[in-house]
């Protein structure tokens, strides 16, 4: 009586770890993806331990989450995982006003972004 369980959209060798609600702009956050992107996975993870970016710190993490995704749920080999793809979109906009000279207001906007990290395994030919 309950429902089927959708098909995977993903090949068996790949994984994916999502992250919806990043405190940071788009462009900002696509900067720290491009320097991961087609790495092997430990050297990602190094890139983004030693980045001077704040929001890479929270790109480390859901790269962990997605080595422990291949890891738990795939039973993947983490030492032949490469990030295959790192992308980002734009999520929610909180918009604030501040107070300005002469009784006007200005427009702030605080936006939000949302992370996906493919990994792949790569085989014994490659």
């Amino acid at each position: 009586m309950s429902k089927k369980a959708k098909a995977r959209r993903l090949p068996a060798t790949e994984v994916q770890a999502k992250v919806r609600t990043l405190r940071t702009g788009a462009r900002k956050l696509n900067l720290v993806a491009q320097s991961i992107r087609g790495l092997k996975v430990q050297r990602a993870l190094n890139e983004l331990e030693f980045s001077h970016k704040r929001i890479a710190k929270d790109v480390r993490k859901a790269l962990y989450s997605a080595i422990s995704n291949a890891e738990n749920n795939h039973n993947l080999d983490i030492d032949s995982l490469v990030v295959s793809e790192a992308f980002v979109g734009k999520n929610l906009v909180m918009k604030r006003f501040s107070a300005r000279a002469r009784g006007r207001s200005s427009r702030i906007e605080k936006p939000f972004s949302e992370l996906t990290i493919v990994v792949r395994e790569l085989g014994e030919a490659a």
